[in-house]
């Protein structure tokens, strides 16, 4: 791969085929290409990642045949009904993105397949526990060995990010054995064919985890990059695109760069299912001792994995808003509704 410039234009392919391999040369290789473009860019598109492609088409039929369902039959499966995140999100459900025009898109969200006995979950925990699981025939068979699959490309990604910057084996995905993971369905919808198509259907924002893995199936992704300037991220089935999230950028001391991104839209309809690679829920993500020097002190201050997303995601979730504010009311420690993420202050720099 060339030297990337600082403002780049196009995103990096990378081969990991060879990380499955056992040379270690070509392991290292590939460790530090990745390693190139998360520090440079924060974005990157890969192939050779081993997942199977006829899964990928067979978990977008499921999504579409679950966002096919009539409103009243998946408001059965409203994610507001479930006390661990999981389930239907309506088109009503939006988030706090001022660059939003035209939004329109509904999701399931899912995570790490917990036992109802599972004693985080008992214990209340918003971000762990059982998924919920719509009567679609093939979804959760499907969806669950999908989850299984993309899991797992999340670790090697994440180990070949320890080898390329130094750290020992196992040093972050150690932190990844009960991970607040969460993999979205996404169904765009452009409402009206006579709006202004350069409008933006999910604003731009930053990942709230460590890594982004995305199958490329359909256009209106994009990525700000150095000069503040959006890139168009390019359509191809066999590649998935990755992108370096808040944690990461936290745990790395800002050597990888969590970049923000947008959705256009560009078309009547649009599916995508991001998968977002986490720490545990206790994970206490402080720069690594390692990537701190007398020359460069900590630049962040230490936070919860779990503390990150969850008020990440009362800021995106009215219904989550609600909750607290009931909450509140009720004598208990809610997170107020005007939250900001310092890891997105890019975007307060007008991009063009």
């Amino acid at each position: 791969m060339k030297d990337i410039p600082g403002a780049f234009d196009n995103l990096p392919l990378i081969d990991v085929r060879g990380l499955a391999s056992a040379n270690s040369t070509m392991h290292g290789q590939i460790a530090d290409e990745i390693g190139l473009a998360a520090r440079e860019i924060g974005f990157f598109r890969i192939i050779g990642h081993g997942i199977d492609l006829t899964l990928v088409e067979r978990a977008y039929r499921m999504a579409e045949r679950f966002f096919a369902l009539p409103d009243p039959i998946k408001r059965r499966y409203y994610i507001g009904l479930s006390t661990n995140h999981r389930g239907y999100v309506p088109f009503t459900e939006k988030g706090d993105y001022p660059d939003e025009m035209n939004r329109s898109y509904e999701a399931f969200d899912l995570g790490l397949d917990l036992p109802c006995d599972d004693p985080d979950y008992l214990c209340g925990n918003r971000l762990l526990g059982p998924n919920v699981w719509p009567c679609v025939d093939g979804f959760q068979a499907t969806i669950s060995e999908y989850y299984k699959q993309i899991s797992a490309l999340g670790r090697v990604i994440c180990s070949a990010l320890e080898l390329h910057l130094g750290l020992a084996p196992g040093t972050m995905t150690d932190h990844m054995t009960k991970p607040i993971s969460q993999l979205r369905l996404l169904h765009y919808v452009r409402q009206n064919n006579e709006i202004d198509v350069k409008s933006v259907n999910m604003g731009a924002h930053t990942d709230y985890e460590c890594l982004t893995l995305l199958h490329t199936r359909n256009a209106g992704l994009q990525v700000m990059n150095t000069d503040d300037r959006w890139i168009d991220v390019p359509v191809d089935p066999r590649v998935f695109v990755v992108n370096i999230g808040d944690m990461l950028e936290a745990w790395t001391n800002g050597l990888l760069r969590s970049t923000p991104h947008r959705v256009l839209n560009l078309s009547p309809e649009r599916f995508s299912m991001p998968y977002f690679v986490a720490a545990n829920y206790d994970t206490l993500i402080s720069p690594f001792p390692e990537l701190v020097g007398q020359c460069e002190p900590p630049r962040y201050e230490a936070f919860k994995a779990g503390v990150h997303l969850e008020r990440m995601l009362v800021r995106d979730f009215p219904y989550l808003r609600n909750r607290n504010q009931s909450e509140t009311t009720h004598g208990k420690s809610g997170q107020s509704a005007s939250i900001k993420n310092p890891f997105e202050t890019r975007m307060n720099r007008s991009a063009r």
